[in-house]
């Protein structure tokens, strides 16, 4: 077998175990030994059912928890899902890529798949949500928690924007603070999910010496977390009867709808986009861990693609000479600088630094960083 026979079949095995991982098939042990910092994403494939008829269905099917709806304060929140519903349409619609991919991974870690609804309330399910407070992503880890669950941050990437790597530090958290503090009590877990376990355990300890039960709804906590899980159990009962609340879900498939490959280095997305035969922008939404519009400088890069276009991004990868592969520079604009000069600088075209920073245009400000395509090869000259 010659190498680059070698590289493709390398290319299509890693690729194949997202994709194996998350569609309905029976399944037995695994260990590819891929992103396995990441709590075991790679460890296992799980026991799928016959798909359902489309994602909500499933996610329905595994509903665990009671949705509480006689409590005053989930009533509260049923009263303003049913004058929203408009609300849930449009974050329903945002859901679309992640909801089923989610919804099987709850069921990996044994957690119900209520939470699959949390980040409705969380980032209104957007990968590149970011709070002024310090939270980011779809599930708003804060910076010190995000890198205490693994999640990395540098110049190029932050895993707390990564929707597969951020999904599972999720999941993994939430049961930490469940099963550390509370036997495993869910409800308090969340609550320490918003809060801070200190919070919780501080409320907790206030109302033992009250006389008052210790359980969740007992608890005097901050007003949003005195919400936080009424909100999320009013929106599961909506979920489960969205006609009564005048809600229209828009259709998901149960079926995911993106895969995990490898890149062989790094690439621009531009780049990726023309070998996948997909928008920039389609690859930018499924990939909104990268900080710049390229992939980490890494040899054992990654890249989230539409499962469709995953043969023909392998066929084009595997063929891709090293001297068309491209990575990103970082230039501020210098006094002086025009578009064209700075492409000569880097030997790329005036067309593609419009395209990875959204120009219009020529015109550019002294001050302004830009990506600049350059030869891989090249990259050492600048």
């Amino acid at each position: 077998m010659n190498t680059r026979s070698r590289r493709r079949q390398a290319l299509y095995g890693l690729a194949s175990g997202l994709l194996l991982s998350t569609l309905p098939a029976t399944a037995l042990a695994v260990d590819t030994g891929q992103r396995d910092t990441a709590g075991g994403f790679w460890s296992a494939l799980v026991l799928q059912e016959r798909p359902a008829p489309d994602a909500w269905s499933r996610l329905r099917h595994d509903f665990r928890l009671s949705h509480e709806t006689a409590n005053p304060r989930v009533s509260e929140w049923l009263d303003w899902y049913r004058a929203h519903p408009r609300h849930v349409e449009q974050v329903a619609a945002r859901a679309r890529p992640w909801l089923h991919w989610i919804t099987t991974r709850l069921a990996a870690h044994e957690l119900p798949s209520e939470i699959a609804l949390l980040p409705f309330i969380e980032s209104g399910y957007d990968p590149a949500a970011t709070n002024p407070g310090g939270a980011a992503g779809l599930w708003q880890f804060m910076p010190g928690t995000g890198d205490a669950m693994g999640l990395s941050r540098t110049a190029w990437y932050d895993g707390r924007h990564d929707v597969v790597a951020a999904t599972d530090a999720a999941m993994r958290y939430l049961r930490q603070l469940s099963d550390r503090w509370y036997d495993g009590d869910l409800m308090l877990g969340l609550a320490a999910y918003n809060a801070g376990a200190g919070t919780v355990n501080v409320a907790r300890e206030a109302a033992a010496n009250r006389g008052a039960p210790i359980d969740y709804w007992h608890l005097r906590l901050p007003s949003e977390t005195m919400a936080y899980i009424p909100r999320l159990l009013a929106l599961s009962e909506v979920i489960a009867h969205p006609a009564e609340y005048g809600v229209s879900l828009p259709a998901i498939p149960d079926r995911s709808a993106f895969v995990e490959v490898p890149t062989d280095g790094p690439l621009t997305l531009s780049l990726a986009a023309e070998l996948a035969g997909v928008k920039p922008r389609t690859l930018r939404r499924l990939n909104p861990g990268f900080k710049r519009a390229a992939t980490r400088p890494r040899d054992d890069a990654t890249i989230l693609l539409p499962i469709a276009a995953r043969e023909r991004f392998l066929d084009n990868l595997a063929t891709l000479p090293d001297s068309q592969r491209t990575v990103l520079n970082r230039y501020q604009v210098q006094r002086g600088d025009t578009l064209s000069g700075i492409a000569r600088r880097f030997g790329a075209s005036v067309a593609e630094i419009r395209q990875e920073n959204d120009l219009q245009g020529d015109v550019i400000r002294v001050g302004q960083t830009l990506s600049v395509p350059a030869a891989r090869l090249a990259q050492a000259g600048h």
